[in-house]
């Protein structure tokens, strides 16, 4: 019995050195981000039976104490809020970057703001209609509309710009998930390696894993499990993403979109073919990640992750006032452009300028003094066209829309109109600004259209888009649009500091249970350092009896 002691009481040692060992390792990862702080576990050996009597407690002798586990110290509630709520977080934050960025095109423009131009236009009016043939006036107004144009397409060329960027940060969002993927299955087989023999437990390897869940957390709306043989199996927006033997890689595929965007597809989903020419072609319409037509929404989930947030801020392609006035259900409005903050800015945006070199142009054309008229009017042979000589004129004949958004818009269909990429001001009157006089056949002054001019920026007959029903008047439409880009953006802004603290509180909460107390853990490593001083006090105290007895027997 005395010899079985022995081994008891190096179990104590090896177990209390062991225990040593992971308090060490606690202490010395202290500040490292993403360390889980380890916990040991102790536990009895098994018994060694000596004798069993009915009713009375079996004899059996004690073998010591084992180490029985050294585990990570989460909790699952928590790591699975944080993962969804710092998606959350991530969402807002790129929504309420990309107003701020919108905000900021529609007030300044290389130090110039656009509003003054808009403001130049209308006064220019006004003074129009003070002395309509004013020679002075009437060149002015030409040039205020031309830097009207100009500065409306440099504002615009910076939306279409912000849309490239935010285009270019989808293709980089999609490699890092892949390689996230990769990571994660990596690590997924050598924690399976090593805790095959259940013996060790790859603590290490499995904090590098959380970390990257951390992070696809970010990225996506992620759900995910762990198998029996230690795998995470991980599914990203509701579909397999990563699994045991394998990893479904998102790709990117720009032929689908009429502005070469990039349309994030799952990659074992799509499918190849080969047309009648024999060119390869890509098939990724039963494999898209997201419907990005689904309503942003809390509860259904779809405002989880960079990835979708910045493929909503920036859309599909380059929107127009098509996308609002060829609507006039708004139903297509509210499901593909309204969600989008650049598509949204850019469809109102256009609208505006669509309104307002309209109305121009038809002042222009119908005025009694348009040149075409009076010279239709003395020779009487109506062969002169007064569309020649309105203010603006398309660049292209076809309308700027020349590409096909879907089957179901009507803008597809190469509607004529007015967009800021194909207006240009009459090169006629950018020559002889004083062609339209604005004198009647009879000699007078052209007032009916130095009043319809200014009736077309004081008339509240417009509306921002099919939600609002308010009317305004093109002066006030301005100032409607940027108010309606700074409140979404201030109630962004909320929703993106709502969801920090939300994300703060939950990471608090979850660091209180997997971080490291140094009072703790010096707390343990005395325990443990005065259990080891007790093994090795017992193994002494064992040790003097055997050579008593043995020096007894011997003498």
């Amino acid at each position: 019995m005395l010899m079985a002691n022995l081994y008891v009481g190096v179990s104590g040692l090896q177990t209390s050195q062991n225990a040593l060992n992971t308090t060490a390792h606690n202490l010395a990862n202290i500040g490292t981000e993403g360390y889980t702080r380890q916990q040991v576990s102790q536990g009895d050996r098994k018994y060694q039976l000596i004798d069993i009597k009915p009713a009375i407690s079996h004899k059996q002798t004690g073998l010591g104490v084992a180490y029985v586990n050294c585990k990570q110290v989460r909790s699952v509630f928590l790591d699975a809020s944080y993962r969804l709520e710092s998606g959350r977080s991530e969402f807002y934050d790129i929504s309420y970057e990309t107003l701020e960025q919108m905000e900021d095109l529609l007030q300044e423009m290389n130090g110039a703001e656009f509003v003054d131009n808009l403001n130049n236009l209308w006064q220019q009016v006004q003074e129009l209609a003070k002395d309509p043939t004013s020679a002075v006036n009437q060149a002015a107004f030409v040039n205020r509309c031309s830097e009207f144009v100009e500065s409306a397409k440099a504002v615009y060329k910076g939306f279409v710009e912000y849309q490239e960027n935010l285009n270019s940060q989808v293709k980089k969002l999609v490699d890092e998930i892949n390689d996230i993927g990769d990571g994660i299955r990596e690590l997924n087989q050598k924690i399976v390696a090593i805790e095959s023999g259940y013996v060790e437990h790859a603590n290490d390897l499995r904090d590098a894993r959380n970390s990257l869940l951390d992070r696809l957390g970010e990225l996506g709306n992620i759900t995910y499990e762990e198998d029996i043989f230690g795998n995470v199996l991980v599914n990203f927006e509701g579909t397999q993403f990563v699994l045991s033997d394998n990893v479904h890689h998102l790709g990117c595929d720009i032929e689908e979109s009429p502005c070469n965007y990039n349309t994030v597809y799952w990659e074992y989903a799509a499918k190849k073919y080969e047309d009648e020419e024999g060119n390869t072609v890509l098939d990724i319409s039963g494999a898209h990640v997201y419907d990005l037509t689904r309503t942003v929404s809390t509860q259904l989930n779809t405002d989880v992750g960079q990835l979708r947030s910045t493929l909503l801020a920036r859309g599909d392609h380059n929107a127009t006032y098509h996308d609002i006035t060829d609507d006039e259900t708004g139903v297509y409005y509210n499901k593909n452009i309204a969600q989008s903050v650049v598509m949204n800015i850019e469809a109102e945006f256009d609208q505006m300028f669509n309104n307002i070199v309209t109305a121009i142009n038809d002042v222009y054309e119908n005025a009694a003094s348009n040149p075409a008229t009076l010279q239709n009017l003395r020779d009487g042979k109506g062969k002169a066209n007064p569309a020649d000589y309105v203010m603006f004129n398309m660049i292209d004949d076809d309308d700027a829309l020349i590409y096909d958004i879907d089957d179901f818009h009507k803008a597809g269909n190469n509607l004529t109109g007015f967009t800021i990429v194909n207006t240009e001001v009459n090169e006629k009157l950018l020559q002889t600004p004083t062609q339209n006089t604005f004198v009647t056949i009879e000699g007078e002054e052209d007032t009916a259209a130095a009043t319809a001019l200014k009736e077309v920026f004081t008339d509240p007959r417009y509306k921002l888009n099919p939600n609002v029903a308010t009317q305004i008047d093109l002066m006030e439409y301005y100032s409607a649009l940027v108010s309606q880009v700074a409140n979404t953006g201030s109630i962004n802004k909320a929703l993106s500091e709502n969801q920090t603290i939300t994300v703060n509180t939950i990471s608090s909460a979850r660091e209180q249970i997997v971080g490291v107390s140094s009072d703790e853990e010096l707390e343990f490593m005395i325990e443990f350092q005065n259990a080891y001083n007790a093994a090795s006090r017992f193994i002494n105290v064992v040790s003097e009896m055997l050579e008593h007895v043995v020096t007894s027997l011997g003498s």
